[in-house]
């Protein structure tokens, strides 16, 4: 069953909590959450961490009222508890931080109003992220700089750029405005931007 007809026939039956229903839910979104989890935690508690999602929305259910989309209401239930479970395990500064002295940073504003680069890296106008994974040192030096980043703009990064998360989803998965998100975005890509230069200067991470 897809995203849209569990919205349209099966509203009533998640809000009941028809078991059924919930298990189609499931089965639509949990690679999905998963995915929304290892971007914020990491691999290792991923799968954990959208368990305890699902537990937390077959108990909401009954109170879902639509104001947002059941995709906003799901990717923000998840998000929240990926945000949860790394503060407790204090490998991160509160996620409200995110932002702070941002005023000014971006001065010269590179993205457009879809939150794409409006001037294109000179590295990226050839090859796209995809394409510059492929090679396998290379692959390499931006995975471990991906893994040494400041986790919320790890998250931003793989939602929007590899994953290819809207900016609306990304807002409420991490809980931070259009406009913080295009600064963690930025800041994520320049220090890549940065790692590939070097390694294609040096052949060296």
């Amino acid at each position: 069953m897809t995203v849209n007809a569990i919205q349209e026939t099966d509203l009533a039956g998640l809000r009941a909590q028809n078991h059924a229903a919930f298990a189609n839910l499931v089965a639509c979104y949990h690679s999905q959450f998963k995915t929304v989890a290892r971007s914020i935690v990491g691999d290792s508690i991923a799968e954990e961490v959208a368990q305890e999602a699902w537990v937390s929305i077959f108990n909401a259910l009954p109170g879902f009222e639509g104001r947002s989309s059941l995709k906003t209401w799901l990717y923000t239930i998840v998000g929240n508890h990926a945000k949860t479970r790394l503060r407790k395990e204090s490998r991160m500064r509160p996620i409200e931080e995110v932002g702070k002295a941002a005023s000014g940073y971006l001065s010269d504003e590179p993205f457009n109003q879809s939150g794409h680069w409006d001037n294109t890296p000179a590295l990226w106008e050839m090859e796209s992220p995809d394409a510059l994974l492929e090679e396998k040192q290379l692959r390499h030096c931006i995975e471990h700089t991906l893994s040494i980043l400041p986790q919320v703009q790890r998250a931003a990064f793989t939602l929007r750029d590899i994953e290819q998360q809207s900016l609306e989803d990304i807002c409420n998965i991490l809980n931070v405005t259009n406009s913080n998100v295009r600064v963690l975005l930025h800041r994520a890509r320049i220090t890549l931007m940065e790692v590939i230069d070097h390694y294609q200067e040096t052949g060296e991470c």
